[in-house]
C-alpha cells in the first residue's frame, strides 16, 4: 500500500512538472517575451483566475510550479489523506493571486518555492541562479534553521515576525492561512484536540507580528482562526 502511494505521489508530481514546463515554454511570445500574451497561448479560465493571469507574467511562475513539482515530488503533507505536498505552494499561491489580489511576481514565486530549501535539498544558490536574488532572499526570510530544536524555531518564528521583508511576510501570512485551513480540514495523524488548538495559538502569535502588510490576508487568517478545534 505504501509503496503504491509514494509511486502515485511521483506520478503527480512529474505531470504537474512536465505540464508546467510545456506551459511555461508555449506562453512565450513570438518576440520572446513570457507571459505578455502577444501572439503567444491565450488561456480560458474562471474570471478570478484569468484577471490574475492578465496581470501577472505567467511563464515564470509555471517555471517555479514546475521547479517545486520536481523538488516536492516524493513528499506528502501529514494530513490524514496524505496529500501530495505539492498541493501545499499551490494553496499558498491562490491564496496570495486569488482570494488576496497580489499581483507581485515576485511575491507568488517565493510562495511556491518556500519551502524547497527548508524541506527539500535545494540549496539557496540554487533558487539566486534559477529564480534572482531578490526571490531566493524572501525564501530564506521565511525558511527556518532545521538545526535548530523544533521549540526554539518556533520561538524565533513569533520574534521574527515583525521585522520581515513585506514579500516574507505575506509568503508567511498565506502559510499560516493554508496550514490552519488544513488543520481544521483534515488534521495531521495523531495530533489530539490540545495539539491542534496549541497550533493555531502559535499560528496567530506569529501573525500578530506580520499585521498590516496586507489588509485582506489578515481577514483571511481571522477567518481560518475562527474555525479553531
Amino acid at each position: 500500500m505504501a509503496q503504491r502511494r509514494r509511486a502515485g505521489v511521483r506520478r503527480i508530481a512529474l505531470t504537474v512538472e512536465r505540464d508546467a514546463a510545456r506551459l511555461a515554454a508555449r506562453l512565450t511570445d513570438s518576440a520572446g517575451t513570457p507571459g505578455t500574451g502577444r501572439g503567444g497561448l491565450q488561456l480560458r479560465a474562471d474570471g478570478a483566475i484569468l484577471s490574475v493571469m492578465n496581470r501577472t507574467p505567467i511563464a515564470p511562475l509555471l517555471d517555479a510550479l514546475a521547479f517545486a513539482a520536481h523538488k516536492h515530488r516524493n513528499q506528502r503533507r501529514k494530513d490524514v489523506e496524505a496529500s501530495p505536498y505539492i498541493n501545499h505552494p499551490i494553496a499558498l499561491a491562490r491564496v496570495l493571486a486569488v482570494e488576496a489580489g497580489v499581483r507581485d511576481e515576485k511575491t507568488l514565486i517565493a510562495a511556491i518555492l518556500h519551502d524547497t530549501v527548508e524541506d527539500t535539498e535545494t540549496t539557496p544558490e540554487e533558487l539566486r541562479r534559477r529564480f534572482g536574488r531578490a526571490i531566493a532572499g524572501v525564501v530564506a526570510e521565511v525558511t527556518d534553521d532545521t538545526t535548530l530544536k523544533k521549540h526554539h524555531r518556533k520561538a524565533l518564528q513569533v520574534e521574527h515576525a515583525p521585522f520581515l521583508s513585506r514579500r516574507a511576510k505575506a509568503v508567511k501570512l498565506a502559510d499560516k492561512i493554508c496550514n490552519l485551513r488544513d488543520v481544521a480540514a483534515s488534521a495531521p495523524r495523531g495530533w489530539p484536540l490540545r495539539r491542534q488548538r496549541a497550533y493555531f495559538d502559535w499560528a496567530k502569535r506569529v501573525v500578530d507580528g506580520l499585521r498590516g502588510v496586507h489588509p485582506r490576508l489578515d481577514v483571511l487568517f481571522d477567518d481560518a482562526y475562527a474555525r479553531r478545534p
